[in-house]
């Protein structure tokens, strides 16, 4: 299925969520933020309207940032405490990196994040179009065999959903350290018709721009000898309605 500028869009009755949803037990602390904490920052269920910023933080705030898959949450709780003009709304369905995620909002007093405990794709369906100013996809699962390739979450249907809510202008940031995943992502997002891969040279997807930190993922990666790689790409301008992408 497609949308009218031939970006695909997914069919949420054939979706399943692939990986793990908890690891080792949670400590007592972390158990009660879960239970007690999430409820205060979670995005809302009820699916009645769109998930607008002034709906989620207050009429104060007007840009969205998105994470898909924000692991321990590090790296977004950073944004918001550089970012506290921006919304800033996470997504990750492993339970102990939400718990961690919800004790760095705790200790930092962090007030502009939302977080979902589950499905990236619900929360973007709910998205209004152009709504999000940056999203990130940082490290993700790479699921490496080649019969595990349509678990991977840089795909032909999150980056057609992605299109759709982020405006025109907006980053989309990508990051791994593995082989096949790298080789997968640079096949399916600078090609997209609405996406330009922002690139001049080597250090383009060598190092990180300043305002992109180390997360515990790419730590481990370099200890381990493995090269990172990040991108940068720019929602483009979108066409005149009717029209397609060239």
């Amino acid at each position: 299925m497609t949308r009218g500028d031939d970006t695909p869009t997914w069919d949420a009755a054939t979706r399943r969520l692939y990986g793990r949803r908890s690891a080792r037990k949670l400590r007592p602390g972390r158990a009660k933020l879960l239970t007690e904490g999430l409820a205060r920052v979670a995005v809302p269920d009820e699916p009645e309207g769109p998930l607008t910023a002034a709906r989620l933080f207050g009429a104060d705030v007007r840009r969205l940032w998105l994470e898909i898959g924000f692991g321990g949450g590090e790296h977004l709780a950073w944004q918001a405490r550089a970012n506290p003009e921006v919304g800033m709304i996470g997504c990750e369905p492993f339970l102990n990196g939400v718990a961690s995620l919800l004790r760095h909002i705790a200790d930092d007093g962090l007030s502009n994040v939302r977080v979902h405990a589950g499905d990236a794709r619900t929360v973007i369906d709910r998205l209004p179009e152009a709504a999000v100013e940056r999203a990130f996809i940082l490290f993700p699962d790479p699921w490496p065999k080649r019969r595990h390739r349509e678990r991977r979450i840089v795909s032909a249907e999150t980056l057609g959903a992605l299109a759709r809510v982020m405006a025109d202008g907006a980053e989309l940031r990508l990051a791994s350290d593995d082989p096949t995943q790298i080789r997968w992502m640079l096949q399916m997002a600078p090609p997209h018709p609405a996406f330009a891969w922002q690139v001049d040279g080597p250090d383009d997807w060598r190092q990180r721009p300043a305002d992109w930190p180390q997360t515990r993922y790419e730590a481990k990666a370099l200890a381990a000898g493995r090269t990172p790689v990040f991108l940068r790409l720019r929602r483009r301008t979108r066409p005149p309605q009717g029209s397609t992408f060239s």
